[in-house]
Formats: C-alpha cells, structure tokens, sequence
C-alpha cells in the first residue's frame, strides 16, 4: 500500500503540476471522483450498521439456538469498526485561547485571510512537521505545531506555514473528513482483523486460506478508496500552497519548501542532542539546564546548511520525488508551483512586538518539549 501511494503521488505530482499550472488562480472543487469516494465510504460505513442490526437481530430474536453468539460476535466487530473521534493530545502541551492569546490572534487573521475560521486548540509537538485535524463529537478545530519546524523558520515562514495548513480547512480535505477518514480506518482495521498468522500451525494455515478472498477484497477496496481520493488530496496541497504565499509571500513559501527538503538534518540535530546528553549523564533521565538551548541550537544548526545543499538536495528530490508523506506532490514541484504563479506579497505581518510575544507565549511548550526530547522520550 505504501509503495503504490507513493507511485501515485509522484504520477499524479506531475500531471496536477500541468493542470494547475495551466488552470491559474486555484479553488477547491469536488469532481467526480470524490463524488464517488463518498459513495464507496458510505458503503463501507453500511456494512458496519449491516453488522449492528444483524446482531442486534440474531441476540434478540435468536433465542434456543446458536445465533445469539454469533450475534455477539457481529455487535463486537461493529463496536470495533465504529466511527472514531479524535482527542486532543494528553502528553503534549496543549493550549487554549486564554493561554496564548496572541497567538490566536495571528491564526485568525490567517484564517481570514484564506476564507475560514481559526481553531480551538494548539497542540504543540516536537517533530519536524504541523498539521490541522479535528477531534471530539463537536469536531472542533486543532492546529499541531510541530517545534523541530517552527524554530527553524522565520517570521514569515512562520505565516506561511500557518496558511498552508489552515488552508486545508478553507479546500475541504475529504481524506481526514469524518466519513471518508473513518471509512478508511475501518478498511485498515478490517485488514488488521483479517491479517493472516505468521508461521502457522494447521488449523492456522486454514483460517488464512478462508481470510485469504475478504483480505483480498477489503485490501482492494482501500486501494480504490485512495486512488479516488489521492488526486484530490494532492491538489488541496497546491491549493494549500497557494494560501501560504498569499498570507507570507511567495519568497517566504518557498523558502518552507526548502526547509522540508532538509527535514532529515533536523532530525538527525535533535537525535544527537539527546544522545549526547544522555551520554554524558551516564544514560539517565536528568537533564539539567542544557535543554533550555535546544531550539536556539536547532535554529543555529539550520543556518549553516549552505545553499548548495539545498540546491543539492532541490535536485535529489527531482530524482527521488521525495514528499513529506504518501499524501504529497513531490516537493520539488510543489516548490516550481509556486514560483511558476504570480509573485505575492505578504498579506499578514508580524513586528517585533507580536514576535516577541508569541515567543512569550510559546514558552512554557518549548520548555516542556525540549525537556522530553532531550531526556529521550
């Protein structure tokens, strides 16, 4: 599954890279395609009610025989299969609207400046990354800040980053909706129930011979689901693209292109940080002070990669497609978008004043999340 996906994104990286090139100012739009993911997603979420009715059924009116085990057995699956709600993180700094109110501030005028609303929650992480997703019965709004990203930009990287991720409220991204999101978890947890045994006994062996035609056929199903959905996934990334340089510039939305291209010396600076700590302490927990200096570090170390790596690594990323994920366009065509369209000012700004206080705000998670990375956790 992850090869194909990645296949896909690089074949349809490069056609949509054509097509949106040609078509101009972007707007999110639902073709046929998606029309039919909904459809397949809704089947998928009907066998799941098949399975709650037909239990209920064979428990209730199955008495004196052997149906209401198998009744049971239905209810348990669809109890399994059942829709998911997201929570918000409970290791993780999560902040509120009292809690950084600056901060929101600026996520509303981004968000206003793509045409939605802003979020609920901010959860603040330590990875190279961000995000936006919903969680609760409510699906209320939240934005996950990943600092091994943020630390490492400027101030209108920072905007742009918040563009592009609040502009995938503004497309409508179908794949982590509430019914296509769910319709493929439940397809992954089919895959998991019906996963065959490793090294089998008989009796085993015969059970994966009876999986073997639904495994097929749910395993088919998740790949017409994401076929259906990937090209619309990847056009809501240059649709996202497109909202970063409006809010930041498109100098500053390239410049995040070329970030993510060195994602992996981030990475690699975080891990030797703690490793070396921890090396030091003798491999305990203890940190001291010394993460206090993590992210201005981490920032350092970002500053002396030279333009002939990123140059380097621009080229590499035309040879590999590399992407952030499965879900992405190359970036290296993400980044020819941008810079093929119209050259964009910065619609939002931040002064001095704003930036000195949402650092004042960040604090606190930066502390916390410096900690956790460092003592290795």
């Amino acid at each position: 599954m992850d090869a194909l996906r990645h296949r896909l994104a690089r074949q349809y990286g490069e056609s949509l890279l054509a097509e949106v090139t040609a078509e101009g100012p972007l707007r999110p739009r639902r073709d046929a395609s998606g029309v039919l993911a909904l459809a397949l997603a809704l089947a998928v979420h009907g066998v799941t009610a098949a399975l709650l009715v037909g239990g209920l059924l064979l428990v209730t009116l199955g008495w004196g025989s052997g149906l209401p085990f198998l009744g049971a057995l239905c209810l348990v699956t669809a109890w399994v299969l059942r829709p998911r709600f997201a929570r918000l993180p409970e290791d993780e700094p999560v902040l509120r609207r009292a809690d950084a109110p600056e901060l929101f501030a600026l996520i509303d005028e981004i968000a206003g400046t793509v045409g939605t609303t802003g979020v609920h929650a901010v959860s603040v992480i330590g990875e190279f990354n961000a995000s936006v997703s919903t969680y609760g019965l409510r699906r209320r709004r939240v934005l996950s800040i990943g600092l091994g990203l943020w630390e490492t930009l400027g101030a209108e990287q920072r905007i742009a980053l918040l563009g592009h991720e609040l502009g995938h409220y503004a497309n409508g991204d179908t794949r982590h909706g509430l019914i296509i999101g769910n319709a493929c978890r439940s397809l992954d947890t089919w895959r998991y129930l019906l996963a065959p045994a490793e090294h089998p006994t008989p009796l085993e062996a015969v059970i994966n011979a009876l999986y073997l035609l639904p495994r097929s056929a749910v395993t088919g199903v998740l790949m017409v689901l994401d076929h259906l959905t990937l090209r619309a996934a990847q056009r809501g990334e240059y649709l996202a693209d497109s909202f970063a340089a409006r809010c930041g510039s498109t100098e500053a939305a390239v410049g995040l292109m070329d970030r993510l291209l060195v994602a992996d010396s981030v990475a690699a600076k975080l891990l030797r940080e703690s490793n070396s700590l921890r090396t030091r302490r003798g491999g305990t927990a203890a940190g001291g002070e010394v993460w206090s200096g993590l992210w201005e570090r981490l920032a350092a170390h970002m500053d002396t990669i030279p333009e002939s790596e990123h140059e380097r690594q621009r080229r590499c990323s035309a040879l590999r497609g590399h992407s952030v994920d499965a879900t992405h366009p190359p970036t290296h065509l993400r980044r020819t978008r941008l810079l093929t369209a119209a050259v964009l000012p910065a619609a939002v700004t931040m002064d001095t004043a704003r930036r000195t206080a949402l650092q004042d705000e960040l604090s606190g998670a930066r502390d916390r999340v410096a900690r956790r990375i460092m003592n290795g956790r």
